[in-house]
């Protein structure tokens, strides 16, 4: 739905109302950096791992809306990739509460702790997935956020540097919680009875952590097919449809 709404600017507000996009573009450039910052903070201090991923999502797209009202090819095209990369790493993350959920019946933090010695192979997927929220270079989530950093930085020095210390949080928020979920002495009895990933799980995570993977190594694969209409989307949003 996230993503569902980030389309609609592309489709119609942009191009069929490009004035008022132009009018209420430092609006938009406001809310996202809200949406980067405070959201970013929100997701820190949650206790139900699902609630902070849903809160990661809200700050990453906000890298999405910042991308497509700055209005430069950059901008646009990391917005868009930033959209598709969402789609994996944050499906991966909801995938991976979603495993430990099955087995644990529970989404808090504290009821975790030292999964990596039960569940290893798991452990290694969920450490990717969430380096790869963190925006580690290489994979999926890297891309689409440094190029709209890049694009803001060409619009403004200063939005630039905002939306690039916003990654500052989600650092913290992705690191802290795998460190509370995964690492250290085992917390407790359940979690020293759980059983590691098997083959279906195996493979759907296996899925999600090449894509994750592909699109961060080969990023150019995928802006080579929307440069084409991030150019036209860009020429339309240019001309005024007031005269």
């Amino acid at each position: 739905m996230l993503k569902l709404g980030a389309y609609g600017f592309l489709r119609f507000s942009l191009p069929i109302a490009p004035d008022a996009a132009h009018e209420w573009a430092g609006f938009m450039i406001a809310l996202s950096l809200i949406a980067v910052i405070y959201v970013g903070l929100v997701a820190m201090v949650q206790q139900d791992m699902k609630k902070l991923v849903a809160y990661s999502s809200v700050a990453h797209m906000g890298f999405v809306t910042l991308g497509f009202f700055i209005f430069n090819d950059i901008g646009v095209a990391g917005g868009i990739v930033q959209m598709i990369a969402h789609g994996f790493v944050s499906g991966a993350m909801f995938l991976s509460i979603g495993v430990l959920y099955d087995r644990m019946h529970s989404r808090q933090i504290a009821d975790y702790g030292g999964v990596v010695n039960t569940m290893p192979k798991f452990a290694a997927f969920a450490l990717l997935f969430t380096m790869a929220n963190c925006g580690l270079p290489a994979t999926a989530g890297f891309v689409g956020e440094w190029m709209v950093i890049l694009g803001a930085v060409k619009a403004n020095f200063w939005l630039g540097f905002a939306a690039a210390s916003a990654l500052i949080f989600g650092a913290a928020y992705s690191l802290w919680m795998y460190k509370r979920v995964y690492l250290g002495a085992v917390g407790n009895d359940h979690v020293q009875e759980l059983k590691d990933i098997n083959g279906r799980e195996f493979l759907m995570l296996g899925l999600l952590a090449v894509a994750v993977l592909y699109m961060g190594i080969f990023p150019k694969e995928f802006t080579d097919v929307m440069n084409a209409s991030v150019a036209d989307l860009l020429k339309h949003v240019a001309m005024s449809k007031l005269q």
